[in-house]
């Protein structure tokens, strides 16, 4: 159930970003850019591209918030099941002194 959440997660991210980069905006945008992605894409693109932002703007919300839940209803850590090696401290090879045999 956690990796579909992620899945759609991290695609209505990705999507996300690039619909924002594509819209016109008081500084042109990436659109500026494209020459005629009006043209290509139809006269609807903005009302289209709007339309999208806001679905998925709602889409990362609600995903958002159902893996937050599902994450502080686990009752173990992601960490629980990784073994972390002793660390010991280095020997500093200049001060150890030396013994003859």
């Amino acid at each position: 159930m956690i990796s579909i959440l992620i899945v759609i997660h991290a695609l209505a991210c990705v999507l996300l970003i690039g619909i924002i980069l594509v819209q016109t905006g008081r500084g042109g945008g990436l659109v500026e850019g494209f020459s005629g992605v009006e043209s290509m894409l139809g006269t609807k693109t903005t009302a289209f591209l709007t339309k999208a932002t806001s679905v998925l703007s709602v889409v990362f919300f609600l995903t958002c918030l159902s893996l937050a839940i599902l994450s502080a209803r686990q009752d173990r850590s992601i960490m629980s099941g990784i073994k972390i090696a002793p660390v010991t401290a280095p020997v500093d090879v200049a001060t150890t002194p030396v013994t003859p045999k």
